[in-house]
């Protein structure tokens, strides 16, 4: 259990910046990447290419963008603009607040509800129950994040992002089976789709196929050899094969990478834990 942070697999990063475009159903490794960085997983999948933004896209963006510097300021600005007619766009908003002030169960719940909107495309539906899902994580409760998934992935069948979410949090609920089985299916579209083999071998890890996870791992180093979670899990799997000097290698290079974010701390841990010895890990 003195690794479970980082055995998990799953790295929850700071709120950022949530988007509530579409997603894409495409995406270069630039996105790929960016999409990476996404904190507990709450920002809105890639985005789509969408129709002419809409009014209320347009308003919800100071809202949004007060999230990452002054969540209450977020909050107070979505109760006025819901105030002002703002409708689902100004609830979407005061419940990432939630989240972004400390009350994950709240925000979540909130996301839940408007994601059983019928009235709401089906498309948009499934971005509200994917950060839903997030929002579940980050308030350590894995069960109802699968669910939130799953809805998501009803609401949207295919969708890579939406589907590596679900899988995300099959993993946390102890479901690597399922985890591997959604992943499996977003690698048979989407081949060499970096966050995808960094979840999924993870997973192959719970389950104990190592051979599995070394493959995936180091596929998604190749195509993101700088990405922290790739490198975060890489050393994980070297450090269990026994190459120390090859995980503290990877732990260093996450430190140096991105120093002052939660890989970071993950990766400090880690290598306290390598520098006391084989009895701590």
């Amino acid at each position: 259990m003195k690794r479970a942070l980082s055995c998990l697999g799953l790295r929850l990063l700071p709120i950022a910046v949530l988007a509530i475009a579409w997603p894409a159903r495409a995406a270069t490794p630039t996105q790929r990447a960016a999409g990476m960085q996404r904190l507990a997983r709450l920002e809105a999948p890639q985005h789509r290419a969408a129709p002419a933004a809409t009014a209320a896209a347009t308003a919800a963006d100071p809202c949004l963008a007060l999230l990452s510097t002054d969540p209450a300021g977020a909050s107070d600005y979505a109760e006025g603009w819901s105030k002002r007619n703002g409708g689902d766009a100004a609830a979407q908003c005061a419940a990432l607040a939630k989240v972004a002030l400390g009350d994950p169960e709240a925000g979540a719940t909130a996301l839940e509800a408007l994601s059983r909107e019928a009235r709401l495309p089906g498309r948009r539906r499934a971005v509200l129950a994917d950060q839903a899902s997030q929002a579940w994580l980050s308030a350590a409760r894995p069960d109802r994040a699968l669910a939130a998934a799953t809805l998501a992935v009803s609401l949207d069948p295919g969708e890579p992002s939406l589907l590596t979410d679900r899988a995300r949090a099959a993993l946390a609920a102890g479901e690597a089976e399922q985890a591997v089985a959604d992943l499996s299916a977003v690698l048979a579209a989407h081949p060499g789709r970096a966050e995808a083999l960094v979840v999924r071998a993870a997973a192959y890890r719970r389950l104990d196929r190592i051979d599995a996870a070394r493959a995936d791992i180091d596929a998604a180093c190749a195509v993101l050899p700088d990405e922290p979670e790739a490198l975060l899990e890489r050393g994980i799997l070297r450090e269990r094969s026994g190459d120390l000097d090859g995980a503290r290698s990877d732990w260093s290079r996450v430190l140096s990478l991105s120093p002052d974010t939660h890989e970071a701390d993950l990766a400090q841990q880690d290598l306290s834990l390598l520098d006391a010895g084989p009895e701590a890990r």
